[in-house]
């Protein structure tokens, strides 16, 4: 095992044993961790970030997500922590800038997860309408009857019906 898979060994260990309710212990070990790579490491930023939010320390968990971002992560990761940035801009009110995030977001790894998460940004910003046909496109696909009519509910929602 490279001392790489072994350090993320350690990282999955302390997320399973995450305990909110010790916020103070759980930044210090995640604070060690993190002070064993390098001060650049785009994962351990990454994991540096989810600790504050994870601890509802949003406001401290942007620049963190948006320096792993930069400094270049493997494409699943990025894509989770592209949906971990926007959820913590939408908590924070910034909700047009969580939209901008998840809008584009092509993660088939993760699901339906950006579609939930954009309908939540788009509520906050007050797109009520986006946010529905949002929630419902992506749910279409999953109802074994009247998958279709959703479909069709969601784009006249926006707009988009056929005439």
């Amino acid at each position: 095992m490279s001392e790489l898979d072994e350090w993320q060994r350690r990282v999955d260990a302390f997320w399973a044993a995450f305990d909110d309710s010790e916020p103070e212990r759980m930044r210090a070990e995640m604070r060690a961790l993190v002070g064993e790579r390098p001060a650049e490491d785009a994962t351990a930023l990454a994991e540096w970030g989810s600790v504050h939010d994870a601890l509802g320390l949003e406001a401290d968990a942007v620049g963190p997500y948006r320096s792993a971002l930069a400094a270049g992560l493997d494409p699943e990761r990025a894509h989770q922590v592209t949906l971990q940035l926007a959820s913590t801009l939408r908590n924070l009110g910034e909700y047009e800038a969580a939209v901008e995030l998840l809008t584009d977001l092509e993660a088939p790894e993760l699901g339906d997860a950006p579609a939930a998460f954009l309908a939540l940004a788009l509520h906050s910003a007050g797109r009520a309408d986006e946010a529905l046909a949002t929630a419902l496109t992506a749910l279409a696909p999953h109802l074994p009857r009247y998958g279709r009519a959703a479909a069709a509910y969601a784009a006249e929602l926006v707009g988009d019906a056929p005439e």
